[in-house]
């Protein structure tokens, strides 16, 4: 039977109860019970009377005896109805269910009590149709591009990925508490943005036909967050989208929810201290431990991670020396190891795609630290290498999780650096980061010491052992053809 047969079927049905007089899609429902506490707490709610809702997932008739299985949100249980010949108008018994349909949302009313084989049930006279389902949910649901395009059907066929979206509430929820709790105010900043920043990244463009301007859809949190420093605050965070017009992979969305934080009066070893702190309680709130397997590695959040510097470990594992970069050297190991890149490559990021090959490798947890000026255009420099900057990555299971630095507010100094970066931008690079004159100008007022952490949902995608479009409830997909 095909899809458009089984359809049919159903508006039939459809037409057939308004023919009736019901209304089979009502506005209110009367439930009162969620369907976790029938099967959870059987004890307290046997004998009682109960109104529960849910989805039809089957249906089962034996003569004058019917048996749903009905699903909610918390649970599923069993509706057991008997014939009877005083169902009152309006509502369903057992001899109307061959008008019901799997995937219909209906309510019951009835004592909860245990079958003859045991299984806790609402014995009910009859159920109340709240939605008729126009279309059968299918018994399997595996191809990925229709998984993705359909997640209202995925998360029905599939219920771990509805519970994988909890755990992502739980990440961010667990986020927030941890940040709160250690005095942190959560101020939201805007998304549309004349200038971007705070990232290497491609920004979107779009047009506000209001003031008849393009803006950037923000690529980082940073510049505003930093402003409110200038502005008084001490202790700032936000949690909420921000795009970046790159490709699509395990690792990378373009658009994704991210998390960035900056607290007056503290360094990057202060933040050290801090996020390791918060990534071992964000991770503990939303999976219950600190270890992982993930990407083949075998990862242990529980111990004081140790610190490694950038330079070091390039010149350990390729012999590279970032202060003195020889371009061709690096050119020709990324293509001993396989990375192909634009002749137009920054000599600064070809250093950092030698980097990426040592991180794919390393299991972690461990801090990299003090990472060159050329590729920290908002961080502050070291005291005691002028060369390095106070600034700090997480390394778990081949991966940064995470982005901090003593921040910048030395404001011609921040000012040669965008201005250098605006030089690359110009020459072709396209993530290079743009001249902000007004952040320059704020910093100018004056800005107190501070320490700027951020992360992305990527570190949810990774301990959960996901790729990214697996671990956001509607990713974006090319259009589909019609």
């Amino acid at each position: 039977m095909l899809l458009e047969d089984y359809r049919n079927e159903r508006i039939r049905k459809l037409e057939e109860i308004r023919a009736r007089g019901i209304d089979p899609y009502p506005a209110k429902s009367y439930r009162n019970t969620e369907i976790f506490d029938v099967v959870n707490h059987f004890d307290e709610k046997q004998g009682q009377e109960v109104t529960v809702a849910g989805r039809i997932v089957a249906i089962r008739s034996f003569g004058k005896l019917v048996f749903l299985k009905l699903r909610d949100y918390t649970g599923e249980v069993q509706i057991f109805m008997k014939a009877s010949d005083a169902v009152p108008e309006g509502v369903f018994g057992a001899k109307d269910v061959k008008l019901l349909d799997t995937g219909d949302f209906v309510e019951a009313t009835g004592v909860v009590d245990k079958s003859q084989t045991g299984e806790i049930s609402v014995f009910a006279d009859f159920v109340r149709l709240l939605t008729k389902s126009l279309r059968p949910l299918p018994e399997k649901f595996t191809n990925k591009e229709e998984r993705y395009r359909r997640r209202y059907v995925d998360m029905n066929v599939n219920p771990e990925v509805r519970a994988r979206l909890v755990r992502r509430s739980k990440f961010w929820q667990a986020t927030r508490d941890f940040m709160n709790a250690h005095g942190f105010i959560e101020i939201n900043i805007p998304v549309l943005e004349h200038t971007t920043g705070g990232a290497d990244a491609t920004p979107f463009v779009t047009h506000m036909n209001a003031l008849d301007e393009d803006f950037y859809l923000r690529i980082s949190h940073e510049l505003p967050l930093k402003r409110l420093l200038g502005g008084g605050f001490e202790k700032v965070y936000d949690i909420g989208a921000r795009f970046r017009n790159e490709g699509v992979d395990d690792e990378h969305l373009p658009e994704h929810i991210a998390f960035e934080s900056y607290a007056a009066y503290e360094n990057y070893e202060d933040g050290m201290k801090l996020y390791e702190e918060m990534i071992k309680y964000v991770a503990k709130e939303t999976w219950g431990t600190l270890k992982f397997h993930v990407g083949g590695f075998d990862i242990d959040l529980d111990c004081e991670w140790p610190r490694y510097k950038y330079a070091d470990l390039l010149k350990e594992k390729f012999n590279v020396d970032v202060f003195n970069p020889d371009r061709e050297q690096l050119l020709k190991t990324l293509k001993e190891n396989g990375v192909e890149v634009d002749s137009k490559t920054t000599t600064p990021h070809l250093i950092d795609h030698v980097w990426k090959l040592i991180r794919k490798t390393s299991a972690g947890p461990y801090w990299l630290i003090e990472e060159p000026l050329s590729l920290s255009p908002l961080a502050k420099k070291s005291a005691e290498n002028p060369l390095v900057t106070e600034r700090f990555h997480p390394v778990i299971a081949g991966t940064e999780m995470g982005n901090g630095f003593s921040e910048l507010n030395d404001p011609l100094d921040q000012l040669q650096r965008f201005e250098e970066q605006q030089a690359a931008r110009d020459a072709g690079d396209d993530e290079a980061q743009m001249l902000d004159r007004d952040f320059v100008e704020m910093l100018e007022y004056g800005m107190p010491p501070a320490c700027g952490w951020g992360n992305s949902e990527r570190n949810f995608w990774l301990l959960e052992g996901v790729p990214g479009r697996e671990a956001v409830p509607f990713p974006t997909m090319k259009r589909a053809e019609s």
